[in-house]
């Protein structure tokens, strides 16, 4: 039992480490799936997390939360795009036999978010976090020379979900509220791809195959679940905290990819990842370091006052 630590702050961890754990096991899931094209994944990715969701929020009466304006809905229909994209990307990688990628592509996702916060919001960075972009920089540049072309599944990876959160921003939604319209916007294309399935006899669920149909079914979970725990953590942790949990899910598929799944590992992935690891580990101390210096002057402020 952890000592030391506020239930409230504890809790938040055991929240993060079960959203990362889903999250970096998943591979697992969609291998097991493997056999389903990936739109067709995607779309019951959709459908049963728009169930779930909307179960959710029923039950704990929050339904409220998804009365939004216009404007917020054309900015969630975008998100929704890029989350599809992202999810598509992910799935078909995995199916592929390239977990590989896309560990490489959710290490340097943070790295992205803060390249286009630099580019986008104009945001300045500390000559530590510079250091940082010019490793990882470097990490996937060893890369490309290797391939001779662009890591894009890790790329493509990075990118969407750093613009998803770039957009996703400008829309003040609690996250479950925000994925179940995301999820809602898009439900008509998942819907209309599965009729399509249907009226064609290409459509894989429904074909006597009971574990798979359950398996499918499942997807809404997989989905939804480490999003809310999540949710749930990021309330309970300060954001610097919570980020470092996010290591865990490429960390995860790395290792899955490796030793369970039996992805080829070269000394220049080797050398490229460890590039990444470099830039991250100087990008977190960094950030933990500013976080325990402004919580010093928080309490030298408090002790201050009479």
């Amino acid at each position: 039992m952890l000592t030391g630590i506020e239930p409230r702050a504890l809790a938040g961890g055991y929240f993060a480490l079960t959203a990362y754990t889903i999250w970096g096991l998943a591979p697992i899931y969609f291998r097991a799936v493997g056999e389903v094209p990936p739109f067709e994944i995607i779309a019951h990715r959709v459908v049963w997390s728009v169930v779930l969701l909307l179960a959710v929020l029923a039950v704990t009466r929050q339904m409220g939360s998804l009365n939004v304006g216009r404007r917020q809905l054309v900015i969630l229909f975008g998100t929704a795009i890029l989350l599809s994209i992202n999810w598509l990307v992910f799935v078909t990688a995995v199916t592929q036999g390239q977990v590989i990628a896309t560990s490489l592509g959710y290490f340097i996702n943070p790295l992205v978010s803060v390249f286009l916060g630099l580019i986008f919001l104009k945001e300045t960075l500390r000559p530590v976090q510079w250091l940082a972009l010019v490793i990882a920089f470097s990490g996937v540049s060893i890369q490309v020379i290797d391939l001779g072309e662009l890591p894009i599944i890790s790329l493509t990876l990075a990118f969407s979900f750093g613009f998803y959160g770039l957009i996703r921003k400008q829309v003040n939604l609690p996250a479950v509220a925000g994925l179940t319209l995301e999820t809602l916007l898009v439900l008509p294309i998942a819907l209309g791809y599965l009729l399509y399935l249907s009226q064609t006899d290409a459509l894989s669920f429904g074909q006597s195959d009971v574990s798979l149909d359950v398996l499918l079914i499942a997807g809404g979970a997989i989905t939804s679940v480490p999003l809310m725990c999540f949710a749930a953590a990021v309330i309970r942790l300060p954001l610097v905290i919570a980020g470092l949990f996010q290591y865990l899910a490429p960390t995860l598929s790395l290792l899955l990819a490796i030793f369970v799944f039996g992805e080829p590992f070269s000394v220049i992935q080797l050398v490229s990842f460890s590039c990444v690891w470099v830039a991250l580990a100087l990008f977190t101390a960094e950030s933990l370091y500013q976080f325990k210096r402004a919580q010093a002057r928080l309490l030298s402020a408090a002790e201050a006052k009479p």
